[in-house]
């Protein structure tokens, strides 16, 4: 259900520079509920998943992670709510912390899932206190956290991460969805801002600590900088076209190993050349819901 793409034998520098693992405790609920509602501009209610197609493409995720030596915490789909499988969204979490997401209307039935699965695990929940999307709109890159903002994070959150968890903040802002008249689109479910990258897990990936990969075009000029003026990370630049349609953004490294779309072949050369190895699934089903690899899979711990 998944291929073990061919890697390239990595330089000794790239061994040396690639050794900080990441990502290594992961949580995941299921599909029983998962649906298409008109969330987000990749959702078209007409255009349902296939329910079993979804369960094998999630499974298969999974054992690929596992495969990795990541360790797969499971609980159950959150009861009636159609996004329950994208975890990323239910918090953020640090050490022994997390904050808990605030979610749009449509999703925030699966707050009080999240609270409870973050509580089993042991974690101390603090709750957002303005919207916020959780991993899926904040990604930790050792000390830095790449946090997205207007359409589904409050700005105001960048602050209160920091304060509550310490993280050095890259706010960030990715380009709206224009109408034909180049004014932003008002999504009608949540009355948010659109964008096809409304969380910023679509825009930008932590690989290692060291090296991230993300697209340009997604970003508006001043997130643009920002990102170019980091000295601390090298970047691989992703193309408009791979993580608009192939969602090649939208991954998730251990720092040895990277589970990401097989339909970004330029991305996936890339990191192969850093010396990773590659695993990559055929996700179409999950897709469809506007969500991918990264969505499925909320960070508990990164040793």
């Amino acid at each position: 259900m998944y291929q073990l793409a061919k890697s390239v034998k990595p330089p000794v520098f790239a061994t040396i520079r690639h050794m900080s693992l990441i990502n290594q405790t992961v949580l995941m609920s299921g599909v029983d509920y998962f649906s298409v509602e008109e969330l987000n501009p990749y959702s078209d209610r007409g255009n349902q998943p296939d329910k079993l197609k979804a369960a094998e493409e999630f499974l298969a995720i999974q054992a690929a992670l596992q495969s990795s030596g990541v360790t797969v915490v499971r609980v159950d789909s959150p009861t009636s709510c159609q996004d329950g499988i994208y975890t990323a969204n239910w918090g953020l979490c640090r050490g022994d912390k997390a904050i808990l997401s605030s979610l749009p209307n449509m999703r925030a039935g699966e707050e009080i899932y999240a609270r409870e699965a973050l509580e089993a695990e042991g974690f101390e929940v603090i709750p957002a206190p303005y919207l916020f999307s959780g991993q899926g709109d904040a990604l930790p890159c050792g000390n830095l956290l790449f946090a997205g903002q207007t359409y589904r994070t409050d700005p105001r959150m960048h602050k209160f991460i920091a304060d509550e968890l310490g993280f050095e903040i890259v706010s960030l802002e990715a380009v709206p969805e224009l109408d034909e008249e180049g004014m932003p689109v008002i999504n009608k479910v949540t009355g948010l801002p659109n964008s096809y990258f409304y969380d910023i897990d679509l825009a930008i990936s932590v690989l290692t600590p060291e090296l991230i990969a993300w697209c340009p075009e997604a970003f508006t000029p001043e997130s643009q900088a920002k990102i170019r003026r980091l000295t601390s990370v090298e970047k691989i630049e992703v193309s408009l076209e791979e993580a608009l349609e192939g969602f090649a953004c939208n991954l998730i490294s251990t720092g040895e190993t990277v589970v990401m779309s097989n339909h970004a072949p330029e991305l996936q050369k890339a990191i192969e050349e850093h010396g990773l190895k590659v695993i990559t699934p055929e996700i179409t089903e999950l897709a469809k819901g506007g969500g991918y690899i990264r969505c499925t899979t909320l960070t508990l711990a990164n040793q």
